[in-house]
């Protein structure tokens, strides 16, 4: 079991003291096991990819911000239900906008 985001938010890994045994079979994987059953949960349940030390940083506002805009804009009209982007010219602005404040370009 892996999971993208913190272990506290998704699983609650502390239900299982008592019914299951846990063994560390690797720096990153934990085997959780009883009679005929086991599964393995990787890095105590939490974001695999911060095992190496990834940080998010502020990309990630970028990326909300695109969120926000397609939030916005699916609201701001009626529409048919389906699959909707941002137009590339608002993605440029987005980009342009975050550029701007975290790296100084214009």
């Amino acid at each position: 079991m892996a999971s993208v985001t913190s272990s506290d938010d998704e699983l609650e890994l502390d239900a299982l003291q008592g019914l299951y045994d846990r063994t560390q079979v690797d720096t990153n994987i934990t085997k959780y096991s009883r009679t005929g059953h086991y599964f393995y949960v990787l890095a105590d349940g939490n974001a695999v990819n911060f095992i190496h030390g990834a940080s998010v940083g502020p990309f990630i506002f970028l990326v909300q911000a695109e969120i926000l805009v397609a939030l916005t804009r699916l609201a701001a009209h009626e529409h048919e239900a389906g699959i909707y982007e941002v137009p590339d010219d608002v993605r440029r602005v987005v980009a342009s906008t975050w550029l701007t404040y975290f790296n100084g370009v214009s």
